[in-house]
C-alpha cells in the first residue's frame, strides 16, 4: 500500500457525430469532456474500507475481516473473469440491496465493491482505505460519469497496490500513466462497467482512459493521434429519456422504410468522415474556415437525428436559442432529451456566451462552458486542484 493520500481525476464523453449510426456499423466519434470525476484514496489503520459518494449522498463502510471473507467466496486465486450475475448478486445481498435494485447508489457501490476486491485480491490482508469521489458530471446524462467513476476507481486502486505507478516526480502538478499502465486501466474500468451496464460498448471508459478523440466503428475503437482543443457550450435539456427506446425505434424505422433511412445512416457516416479529416488538418494549422465548416456540420447532422427520430422539442429549443446567437448545436449521445452540445470559435465575445448561457438557464437547462479533446486519467497534487474540488473531497 502507498503511505500517502493519492487524487485521481478521469473526464467525461461527448458523442461529437455518429451516434444511433454507429449500431448500425457506422462511424462514431467520442471526445473527453473537461467536466472531470475526481477520487482521493487514503490508506487507514483501522481495518476498515469507507466510501464516500457526496454526489448522490451516499455513505458505507465496511469491516476489512468481512470484505476478505467475502473475498474468498468470491474470487479464486487466478485472474478474476467478468462479473458474473451470480457474483453482481452475491455482492448485492453483501451490501444489503433488495433484489431487483438498479439506481445510482446500489450500481456504485456493486462497482467499487467488485473492483475492490478484483483488484486488490493478491493483497494479504486487504489495505484499509478511505476513498471520496466527487464529480462535475450528472449522471444518466450520457455524458460517461459511470465510465469515468470506474476509471478513477481502477487507477487509484491499482496505484494503491502498487501494480502502476502512484507517485508524483517532486515538484509536478499532475502526470499520466504509461501507454501500458492505461491498457491495464482501460481493462479493469471496462469490468467495473460491466458490473454498471452489464454489456457495454468499451467506448465510454476508453475515452475516459485515453482522453482526446477515438474513432469507434463495429466493435473496434482507433484513438485519434492529432485533435485540436475544441471549446463548447454543453447544455443538459434535463429531459429524461431510454436509450434503449430510442434506439429500438430507428431500429424500427430502418425496417419500415430501409430506402430512407439506409441514404440517411450513410450521410451521418460521412459527416463523421468529414468531420475526422477536418480535425486532423485542423490539429496542424486551424483557420476560421474549418471552423465554419464544423458548424455546418454540427447542422447537417442534426437535422438528420430528428430525421431519423431521435430529436426531442427541448433539442429544438436548444438549437433556436444558441442559433439566434449566431451559434451551432446539435445532441449528443441517444437524444430524445439529454444533452447537446454548442460549438464556440476562437475570439467569440465573451458576452456573446454569457447571453447564450442565460437563455438556456431560464429555458430550465443546465450549462458548462468547457472544452472537448481533453486529458484522459490523471495523477494529480493537491496544489493543482481547483478550490471547489478540493473542498468537495475534504468535506466528505
Amino acid at each position: 500500500m502507498l503511505p500517502e493520500a493519492l487524487l485521481v481525476s478521469a473526464p467525461g464523453k461527448i458523442i461529437l457525430h455518429g451516434e444511433h449510426a454507429v449500431v448500425h456499423g457506422k462511424i462514431a466519434l467520442a471526445e473527453a469532456l473537461n467536466l472531470r470525476t475526481f477520487l482521493r484514496i487514503k490508506p487507514q489503520k483501522d481495518e476498515k474500507v469507507r466510501l464516500s459518494l457526496p454526489n448522490i449522498g451516499a455513505k458505507r463502510d465496511w469491516d476489512v475481516s468481512k470484505l476478505q471473507l467475502l473475498h474468498e467466496a468470491f474470487l479464486d486465486s487466478g485472474e478474476p473473469p467478468a462479473p458474473t450475475p451470480e457474483q453482481v448478486e452475491k455482492l448485492k445481498v453483501f451490501a444489503g440491496f433488495p433484489t431487483g435494485s438498479s439506481d445510482s447508489e446500489c450500481l456504485a457501490v456493486l462497482a467499487f465493491l467488485y473492483l475492490y476486491l478484483s483488484v486488490c485480491r493478491k493483497q494479504r490482508p486487504l489495505p484499509s482505505v478511505d476513498i471520496v469521489v466527487w464529480s462535475e458530471l450528472p449522471t444518466g446524462a450520457g455524458l460517461g460519469s459511470s465510465a469515468a467513476y470506474s476509471v478513477c476507481l481502477a487507477a487509484a486502486l491499482l496505484a494503491s497496490c502498487e501494480e502502476i505507478t502512484g507517485h508524483l516526480k517532486e515538484g509536478t502538478a499532475s502526470a499520466r500513466w504509461t501507454e501500458e499502465e492505461l491498457n491495464l486501466i482501460n481493462r479493469w474500468a471496462f469490468l467495473g462497467e460491466k458490473v454498471i451496464h452489464g454489456n457495454p460498448s468499451g467506448v465510454d471508459n476508453s475515452i475516459s482512459t485515453w482522453g482526446g478523440a477515438l474513432r469507434f466503428q463495429g466493435g473496434n475503437v482507433l484513438s485519434l493521434q492529432r485533435i485540436p482543443i475544441l471549446r463548447i457550450l454543453l447544455t443538459n435539456t434535463k429531459v429524461p429519456r431510454s436509450t434503449k427506446t430510442l434506439v429500438a425505434g430507428v431500429k424500427d424505422k430502418l425496417v419500415k422504410f430501409p430506402e430512407i433511412m439506409n441514404p440517411l445512416l450513410a450521410s451521418i457516416n460521412a459527416i463523421s468522415q468529414e468531420c475526422e479529416r477536418v480535425l486532423g488538418v485542423m490539429a496542424v494549422a486551424p483557420t476560421p474556415e474549418q471552423y465554419v465548416v464544423l458548424e455546418e456540420l454540427i447542422d447537417m447532422n442534426q437535422h438528420h437525428l430528428n430525421a431519423i427520430g431521435v430529436g426531442h422539442a427541448s433539442l429544438d429549443r436548444l438549437c433556436q436559442v444558441t442559433a439566434s446567437h449566431g451559434l451551432h448545436s446539435k445532441l449528443t449521445g441517444a437524444g430524445g432529451g439529454g444533452c447537446g452540445f454548442t460549438l464556440l470559435r476562437p475570439g467569440l465575445e465573451q458576452s456573446v456566451v454569457e447571453a447564450a448561457k442565460q437563455a438556456l438557464t431560464d429555458c430550465g437547462f443546465e450549462c458548462w462552458e468547457t472544452i472537448i479533446g481533453a486529458p484522459g486519467v490523471s495523477l494529480h497534487s493537491e496544489s493543482s486542484l481547483k478550490a471547489d474540488v478540493l473542498q468537495a473531497l475534504n468535506s466528505s
